[in-house]
């Protein structure tokens, strides 16, 4: 019996690759847009698409109840919906935690919990304060700094405090890839021959690429064990800024990039002037929530309950990544 999928943020750059997926594994696929969500990556016929008004418990309720009446429920849902930036630091807390609570309590309410309920966290809601190097991981207490941490965590804790509400949360480092545009920016400098280090002590970067992020989604579906947290890598202990510069001017052909390191003070500057002069209708890449993640030095983490309960072991490490990512970039024009 092929078995149904609701993905969340399907319009988004993790959720298009997570769609492509579950179309391509035989699943019945429902992607979660909104009316003004960009269908570029979402044009294969195969795709249900289906409109869910979280904003308004009555309404979802309704939503929900009228879809299972008519399909039954959902046996997978995957919650990839959020947002990562925004000028008004209420959103977060808004979309990724309120939102994920009012679906979660409609889907117990109305008898219409799937077999397993991903959420997509991140490595943000348990972020360590050190700048030594040690691997995160869920024995000891989060400490998210960011506004778009917190939010995340609180989504966990959540999840955490009900019963029998078989969930697996996923705690990604930074994504990158085809369609991705923040780290796409940072290539685009190296292009142009520039290279920004942010701070002057040592940072220990990770990455994982969004292929390898999909990977363990559906790793996590099948094997998932309920009320875990999977932190998720490529697997490379740690990178460091020249490590990324290196390999983005490999792929681009680049033969001198300058390298700048800014003081962490006049990062935050800018991140600040960046916010207040910024257009209403688009968020700048810096701003004062970008900065708390900027400004962290340790992004390592322990991703052995990942490969231990899942199996998953990454296909892609940064040099393979960078150099498919980039093709899709020039392929597509946008280098």
């Amino acid at each position: 019996m092929i078995k149904k999928i609701l993905i969340t943020g399907a319009g988004g750059f993790i959720g298009s690759y997570l769609v492509e997926e579950a179309l391509k594994q035989g699943f019945e696929v429902y992607a979660g847009v909104r009316a003004s969500t960009n269908l570029e990556y979402l044009q294969d016929e195969r795709i249900n698409f289906i409109t869910l008004n979280f904003a308004d418990n009555e309404q979802l309720k309704k939503q929900v109840e009228e879809f299972s009446q008519a399909n039954g429920k959902w046996d997978y849902i995957v919650h990839n919906m959020g947002i990562t930036k925004t000028l008004d630091h209420f959103m977060f807390d808004k979309i990724n935690f309120s939102y994920l609570k009012t679906f979660v309590d409609t889907l117990i309410s109305t008898n219409n919990v799937p077999e397993k309920f991903v959420y997509m966290s991140s490595l943000s809601a348990w972020r360590s304060d050190t700048k030594e190097l040690y691997h995160i991981d869920d024995k000891e207490h989060p400490y998210p700094s960011s506004a778009y941490g917190r939010s995340k965590f609180r989504g966990e804790l959540y999840l955490r405090s009900l019963k029998n509400f078989p969930f697996v949360a996923m705690r990604p480092t930074g994504v990158y890839g085809p369609r991705e545009k923040d780290y796409f920016e940072m290539i685009k400098l190296i292009k142009n021959g520039l290279d920004i280090t942010v701070g002057f002590e040592q940072q220990y970067l990770t990455f994982i690429y969004v292929k390898d992020l999909v990977k363990a989604v559906f790793l996590a579906l099948e094997k998932g064990c309920d009320g875990e947290g999977y932190f998720l890598t490529d697997g490379v202990e740690y990178y460091t800024q020249k490590d990324f510069r290196k390999l983005v001017s490999k792929a681009l052909g680049k033969k001198f990039v300058l390298p700048i390191t800014v003081p962490l003070g006049l990062v935050r500057m800018v991140c600040s002037m960046s916010e207040k002069f910024a257009n209403s209708k688009k968020v700048p890449v810096l701003n004062k929530d970008k900065y708390q993640i900027l400004k962290q030095r340790n992004w390592t983490c322990d991703t052995s309950k990942a490969k231990n309960d899942l199996d998953y072991v990454a296909d892609y490490d940064l040099e393979k990544g960078i150099n498919e990512s980039i093709a899709w970039y020039k392929e597509n024009g946008w280098l």
